[in-house]
């Protein structure tokens, strides 16, 4: 149990396997006054974190790691109120310290899943194929803006000082050798 006291924060999913871990010190540990059902539901919510994340990471699409990362924060959420419950009972007072560590590494998994949610909405990449609509206008502003030169370096009469360029050519579709393209 000591090598778990110190609570540096560590990376989202590091610090879900040690919530993992701490729950399993706590229920492995001789005797504690946990009932079946109540052992293994804190089991099963403290395992949900780091296999929501882990999940979620393997997704394609963004929208998919979102909801993942919800389902984690939510179990999350699940282990500090079995703690949240049962920590003031006075048969429980041996092993507070194990349930007290136990929230506090909930805790920090919900607020790192937090932020993470919230740096991934914040970003315009909505997915591997999704741009938010934003970027996806000013994508469609930069084609539309070459589509324009393309077509009008296409038309350019032959007069103009352009017309020779590789680029002209290129956008009249013929193909000089030696034209860096």
């Amino acid at each position: 149990m000591a090598k778990y006291q110190k609570f540096e924060e560590l990376p989202v999913w590091q610090e879900a396997a040690r919530l993992y871990n701490l729950v399993l010190d706590l229920l492995e540990s001789p005797k504690p006054p946990l009932s079946p059902g109540y052992r293994n539901q804190l089991d099963r919510a403290a395992l949900s974190v780091s296999n929501n994340i882990a999940e979620g990471f393997e997704r394609v699409t963004t929208g998919e790691l979102l909801s993942f990362l919800a389902i984690a924060r939510g179990s999350a959420g699940e282990v500090r109120s079995m703690i949240a419950v049962v920590a003031g009972r006075r048969s429980y007072a041996p092993i507070r310290p194990s349930l007290l560590a136990i929230r506090a590494s909930a805790e920090s998994c919900a607020r790192q899943l937090t932020a993470w949610t919230e740096s991934i909405e914040a970003s315009p990449v909505q997915g591997k194929r999704h741009l938010t609509a934003p970027v996806k206008a000013s994508r469609e502003t930069q084609q539309k803006a070459r589509g324009f030169r393309e077509k009008f370096l296409a038309g350019l009469k032959p007069n103009h000082p352009l017309y020779n360029t590789a680029e002209a050519r290129a956008a009249r579709g013929e193909t000089v050798e030696g034209d860096e393209q």
